[in-house]
Parts: structure tokens; sequence; C-alpha cells
């Protein structure tokens, strides 16, 4: 369905809020992966996610259709963001931390800094987990993100370990670190006023202490 056109019981993309608007009319052409994550965050939260499409995207942000899918390779993806770029920051992070830090301090640190948030993207990132967390059919496309967050995990573990990354300690590893952050964003979105980073900090240091409080 082309861009602006009527849908049965939807409003056409023109008469959008007046937000998406603006963010159509008034400001340049979106070209960065974060602005569009946060058009298409804006069109979820008004719509729903499924009433949503690419063309709706597109349109807000004041591009083509086919230039949203050079950014993204799907609807499932938009409310990823910058994430694949963020997962390299990690990485980088890692490799530059010194071998003398003990393996589990040097996670800890990469996680909550890997979520640490500035105060403007706050709310959009409980926007984000909201829908991450909620929507079936981004549970499913969640798993090859968090795939390659493990990844991350597991490759850092294994080297300090000197282990091959698909060996047990290694996965167990990623998979506790990644178990414990989801927890953590459980909390996050019931609570208004909680810190994410001290909520990561909390739970990956009772990890530490063998979940003794």
């Amino acid at each position: 369905m082309a861009p602006g056109a009527e849908r049965e019981g939807r409003q056409p993309v023109s008469s959008l809020d007046d937000a998406a608007a603006v963010t159509r009319l008034g400001r340049r052409r979106s070209t960065s992966r974060a602005e569009l994550s946060h058009i298409a965050l804006r069109l979820f939260a008004e719509h729903g996610f499924e009433e949503t499409t690419v063309d709706d995207v597109a349109s807000a942000a004041g591009i083509g259709r086919r230039t949203l899918f050079r950014y993204f390779p799907s609807k499932n993806d938009l409310p990823w963001g910058d994430f694949d770029e963020q997962l390299e920051h990690m990485r980088a992070h890692l490799d530059e931390t010194p071998e003398g830090v003990p393996l589990m301090d040097a996670l800890r640190h990469a996680v909550v800094e890997f979520n640490r948030l500035p105060p403007e993207e706050v709310s959009w990132h409980r926007q984000r987990m909201r829908l991450l967390l909620n929507v079936p059919a981004l549970q499913a496309h969640s798993t090859l993100r968090y795939q390659a967050w493990r990844d991350v995990v597991s490759d850092y573990a294994a080297r300090r370990l000197g282990v091959p990354a698909d060996s047990p300690a290694p996965s167990a590893i990623a998979w506790a670190l990644l178990g414990i952050a989801l927890s953590a964003y459980e909390q996050w979105l019931r609570h208004e006023d909680a810190d994410l980073a001290e909520l990561l900090e909390t739970s990956l240091a009772m990890l530490d202490k063998g979940f003794r409080l």
C-alpha cells in the first residue's frame, strides 16, 4: 500500500498526530537509526504495533520505503534502534578491559554501561522495552538479538577462561547475565522512578554472592 493511503478503520497517514506531522514536515529527513526508531516507537504507541505499517513510518520520517529498508531490514527491527552499533561498543569495551580485572567484574561493568541511558533517551527506552517484552511478534524476533548479545558475552568469557566460546562455562555465563538483565528491565518498567543502572548493579552483584541478599 502506498504511503498516505487510507486503510479500513484507520485515518490516512497525513492525519497522524501533530508530533508526527512536525517530524514529517518541519524537520530534515531522518537519516539515523535512532531517529527512525523514535518515529516508529511514537507510531507504535499511538496506533499499535500490528496496525502500524512500514509505509506509515517512512511517511512520518519523510523518506521512502526503500530508504527505510537500508536502515532496518524489517518492521520488527525498528524498535531496536542502534542496537547493533551499541553491541559493537560493548565488544570494544570488553576488548579494552585490562586483563587484571576479574572476569565477572569486567562483565558486570560492561552490562551496566551497555544499558546506561542518557536522560533524553529514558522515555524512548521504556517504550521500546515494553514493546520488546510484550508484543508476541517482537518476542520471537528478539531471540536473534539476544543471541547476538550473548555471543559478545560468551566470546569474551571464553577468551578469558581459555576455552571455546560454545563450551559450557561461557554459555552459562552469557545466559545468566541475559536473564538477570531482563529481570532488571521488568522491575524498571514496573516502577517509573526506578534507576535502571542501579537495578542492574544490584542484580548482577547478587550473582557474585550466590544470590544471597
